[in-house]
């Protein structure tokens, strides 16, 4: 790489690491810029999985406040996202790329109408509890939760471009947390999932090092300072930002 390149894979990271910890989709940023710069679909998928491994290390400290509030939970999404992670990378590694090209922007362009319109569908279902009462806050993942917590986790260890996204929706339909929880637990999962599809590629695929190297020196940064400002966002205009991006994502990526 020239100084020009490393310089771009270098804001590359730092922008992902910032993006992964406040709306969750990382690799807007990091996967095209590999890309732009000549590496195959799969070796840039590869290494930007590699690099952004730190960001999300950065990240999830920046949110241990709200991952401490809720360990059991947090334990449960580590369990759903490296069982999710490894199938994910084994899909990878043993589908012909571009299977699932056709499908992923109108799955997140799905998934971002339910982070947007989670606040009324949670209101609805919490009306229409059956005997009346007041139901229980739910902090902890339901069998069905659980399912698509991990089916997440697949889809975030295959390719992973807006499962953050994804993943805001699952817990904010599934669970009663407050939305920078959510956050927390979305950077946690999102960390999860590179670094067990990280420890698979490493093994068995050919990362571009310099680049992993370039992405990971500046989403470590970036993961820390997303995490910092997205403790600080009001859960409105989190969520806003959140269906921006991942519309933003879907549409790049038609």
């Amino acid at each position: 790489m020239d100084p020009t390149e490393l310089l771009l894979v270098l804001g590359a990271g730092l922008v992902a690491g910032v993006m992964a910890s406040t709306v969750g989709v990382a690799s807007l940023v990091s996967f095209p810029t590999l890309v732009a710069l000549g590496l195959p679909p799969v070796t840039a998928n590869v290494s930007n999985t590699l690099g952004l491994v730190p960001g999300g290390l950065s990240g999830a400290y920046g949110y241990r406040e709200e991952l401490r509030a809720h360990p059991r939970l947090g334990w449960q999404i580590l369990s759903c996202c490296v069982v999710g992670a490894a199938a994910g990378a084994a899909l990878l590694l043993g589908l012909p790329p571009g299977v699932f090209e056709a499908v992923v922007p109108w799955l997140i362009l799905f998934t971002c109408l339910l982070v947007g319109a989670q606040p009324w569908i949670s209101a609805w279902l919490r009306r229409t509890h059956g005997d009346g009462t007041e139901p229980e806050l739910r902090h902890h993942l339901s069998p069905t939760t659980t399912f698509f917590a991990t089916v997440t986790g697949v889809y975030g260890g295959y390719f992973g471009a807006g499962a953050g996204v994804m993943m805001v929706a699952v817990l904010g339909l599934g669970t009663d947390l407050e939305f920078k929880v959510i956050s927390g637990l979305r950077t946690l999962s999102l960390m999860v999932g590179n670094v067990v599809a990280g420890l698979i590629f490493v093994v068995v695929a050919e990362p571009a090092w310099d680049a992993v190297v370039l992405l990971a020196a500046g989403s470590v940064v970036g993961g820390y300072i997303g995490a910092r400002v997205g403790r600080r966002i009001p859960d409105r205009l989190f969520r806003v930002l959140v269906v921006v991006a991942g519309v933003t994502a879907a549409i790049t990526m038609m």
